[in-house]
């Protein structure tokens, strides 16, 4: 199992959060849409595949790939060495998140990170995050205005430079610099050793990091999810994604 009909079956995390009075968990549209569009199957994992030994690993067989979603909430400070409660958490994606990343590397399965998703690749690989990207007076403003039309919100805003040297470069082709949106409130303060960092913006925040001595596991802080199919930059990241999901898949099977 794992591709359908020469299509790579993509694990998507999902985040927890209220529908009415009941507690749920959701996947925004936009991600699924991106895989569909560039190749792939989506399929939302719910964070209770934490809650009995082996649930993760066994489902981790099927798949040929992992999105990490971005999301409202943030990663629990404890995780990065930080005292305090986080007023947006979402600890069971926490949870979920990081069996995803440690099952991944192992097994080297292709994965993509999205703005938490990217914050969720650093913590896990020992990295560190500011907490509140505004307090810092090191960088320019980072958030969305959310009450602007979402169209607004997600329209680019700075610039990221590609390292000359990385494999965002190679896989577009060009270390030219691209305009990007721009919709946290985090960043990234310490990499960690197992990551190498792929593009800063012009005021030198990470904005894209990879994981080393991996096949493909790319992640970035803007969201190419947003209207994937009208922006080229956009475009070459999930196809060279489910490129490489398609690849691992056709590696493991006997």
């Amino acid at each position: 199992m794992g591709i359908i009909f020469d299509k790579p079956l993509i694990g998507v995390v999902m985040c927890q959060n209220f529908i009415g009075s009941h507690v749920g968990q959701t996947v925004h549209n936009k991600y699924l849409d991106a895989i569909v569009l560039a190749g792939g199957v989506p399929l939302p994992l719910p964070h209770q595949l934490m809650h009995a030994p082996h649930l993760l690993e066994n489902s981790m067989t099927m798949l040929d790939g992992i999105l990490l979603t971005g999301s409202p909430s943030n990663i629990e400070p404890w995780h990065y060495g930080e005292d305090g409660k986080e007023a947006h958490a979402d600890p069971a994606r926490d949870r979920l998140a990081f069996g995803l990343i440690t099952h991944a590397i192992g097994k080297k399965m292709p994965m993509f990170g999205i703005c938490r998703g990217l914050q969720e690749m650093v913590v896990a690989n020992g990295g560190a995050l500011h907490r509140q990207l505004h307090m810092t007076h090191l960088y320019q403003e980072h958030r969305e205005d959310d009450s602007l039309p979402l169209d607004e919100q997600y329209a680019p805003v700075h610039d990221v430079q590609p390292e000359s040297d990385g494999m965002l470069r190679e896989l577009l082709g060009s270390d030219a610099p691209f305009a990007v949106n721009s919709l946290h409130g985090q960043g990234i303060r310490e990499t960690g050793p197992q990551l190498r960092v792929e593009a800063r913006a012009a005021d030198g925040l990470v904005e894209a990091v990879s994981l080393r001595q991996h096949p493909f596991a790319l992640a970035v802080q803007w969201h190419p999810e947003w209207h994937s199919e009208d922006d080229p930059i956009s475009r070459r990241l999930f196809a060279a994604f489910i490129a490489a999901a398609r690849s691992y898949h056709k590696e493991k099977q006997p």
